[in-house]
């Protein structure tokens, strides 16, 4: 741990100095990020680092897999942060961000690794419409094909479960939150992008529109029946 003091105290003494304003004026009025990231655990996957965000510009949401227990489930941290974020810090974007060389979908491919990590196992369930998909719908993989497709189809369904949170759905239907699925290539660091409109990930390119998972679209499907007047 000496390597991790030694440079906490190299941003206290060089970095900090430096964004003393900063951090004041967050101590003093708070956190506004714009938008909510759920990655992985992954100490190779650093969300900050990657977006090259500056302190209160995100909130952050890690674990195993990058995954979103649908709503239904039994309330957990995912649940809550993503609940804090929508409706207590109003953040207007979600993004839920896979990677290359995933470890938590590599074993799925390996299902007796977990035999001695239940809770693993059982978090990983989450996932397994993934799995099912890729077992189903793709063939001829090798084992690294296999891996990618589980990870970037995860983000899909991670997303949908996202849709399944009430703090989601109806910022959804007010028109005031977008959704993202994002896929970061830790060997080039290139970020793929979910389009909801094509169903595919395309590259993000510097001065080109982002693709996104779900755009802002204020909504009220039963208002003609009702004679309600959207706001």
């Amino acid at each position: 741990m000496e390597q991790f003091l030694e440079r906490a105290a190299l941003f206290r003494g060089q970095v900090f100095p430096a964004q003393s304003a900063l951090y004041e004026r967050l101590a003093s009025h708070g956190q506004s990020p714009s938008a909510l990231m759920i990655s992985c655990a992954d100490s190779r996957v650093v969300p900050e680092l990657i977006t090259q965000a500056n302190p209160g510009d995100l909130f952050v949401c890690r674990n195993a897999g990058n995954i979103v227990p649908p709503f239904s489930q039994a309330n957990g941290g995912v649940s809550s942060a993503v609940e804090y974020a929508v409706m207590a810090l109003g953040v207007r974007d979600i993004v839920v961000c896979g990677h290359s060389d995933c470890g938590a979908m590599k074993a799925f491919s390996n299902p007796a690794a977990l035999e001695k990590m239940p809770n693993v196992a059982a978090w990983l369930r989450h996932a397994h419409a993934a799995h099912s998909v890729v077992c189903n719908a793709y063939h001829g993989l090798d084992e690294h094909g296999t891996t990618r497709a589980l990870s970037l189809e995860n983000v899909v369904v991670q997303i949908n479960h996202l849709r399944t949170h009430p703090s989601v759905a109806s910022a959804i239907a007010k028109g005031e939150l977008t959704l993202h699925g994002w896929f970061f290539e830790i060997e080039t660091g290139q970020i793929q992008a979910y389009n909801g409109d094509s169903g595919q990930f395309e590259l993000v390119r510097e001065g080109q529109p982002l693709p996104v998972a779900q755009r802002p679209a204020k909504r009220m499907v039963a208002a003609n029946h009702l004679g309600i007047a959207a706001e």
